[in-house]
């Protein structure tokens, strides 16, 4: 009897779970749907691409765990729940997958980004405003080394890409794909290349889009370097976080990959 009464209570326990899972992430898809509107129609649609995979809820708690578990938040930003799930890839062979690790050889040329939708808490896949601006950034807070950051962050890469015209999609199946060779770079991509005996270097995406909703095009600011993202260093690691808040920007997605140089 012990045993079936406390087999129940693990059940009705896994079921609690799931159903603050589902209430947590329908939250964060109302925010992001009401705080970002559509943008004008272009003609010229840029670099975001929209997938056609079906996922399943556990991917957005399992983003933001890996980036718990790999200290990116809270050291490089605030803890959030996507909204969005983003692919990175050079190659058929070589992309970001939370935490995997690559080779910086295998980093050198930019990378194709991709978006995908989450479903949402009814298990259907959620709808994406279009027209929405959105900027990618990769950041370094390893420079030099995780241990030594001194020259942290280093910022790799900020672009901006604006999201095709057209009518929302509600279909897990539905994509809409994008052209890249209007991507818009604010900082170009300035492949890593960590130093000798520095250990593994944590090379962070995130996806951020208007926090007020904006319809206007976004005037956002490059960084006067690419050290400390051009701020003053103070003893602590600063960069993406700060650059985004003062830009208007609120993180929708993230990945990340470990690179370190073959010389330890």
């Amino acid at each position: 009897m012990t045993a079936i009464v406390a087999g129940r209570a693990t059940e009705i326990c896994w079921l609690l779970e799931l159903i603050l899972m589902q209430l947590l992430l329908k939250l964060a898809t109302c925010l992001f749907l009401g705080t970002v509107n559509a943008l004008p129609k272009k003609d010229n649609p840029q670099h975001i691409l929209l997938g056609s995979h079906k996922h399943y809820l556990k991917d957005v708690i399992s983003v933001r765990d890996e980036l718990k578990q790999a200290e990116i938040i809270p050291t490089v930003i605030d803890e959030f729940l996507p909204s969005l799930l983003i692919d990175v890839q050079w190659s058929s062979k070589n992309h970001a997958d939370l935490g995997n690790t690559l080779k910086p050889k295998k980093l050198q040329n930019e990378p194709i980004i991709s978006l995908r939708r989450p479903p949402s808490a009814d298990g259907l896949c959620t709808s994406i405003t279009t027209n929405v601006t959105y900027t990618v950034t990769l950041s370094d807070p390893d420079a030099p080394s995780r241990d030594d950051p001194k020259w942290s962050e280093m910022c790799h890469w900020i672009a901006t890409g604006l999201a095709a015209s057209g009518d929302t999609e509600s279909s897990c199946s539905s994509s809409i794909t994008l052209s890249s060779t209007d991507l818009q770079d604010v900082m170009p991509y300035y492949p890593p290349g960590p130093p000798k005996k520095t250990g593994k270097h944590r090379y962070v995406f995130l996806v951020f889009a208007p926090a007020n909703g904006t319809t206007d095009a976004l005037d956002l600011t490059k960084p006067a370097d690419r050290r400390h993202w051009g701020y003053e260093y103070e003893g602590e690691r600063v960069g993406v976080r700060r650059w985004s808040q003062e830009n208007g920007l609120v993180p929708v997605a993230a990945n990340f990959v470990y690179s370190q140089n073959k010389k330890q």
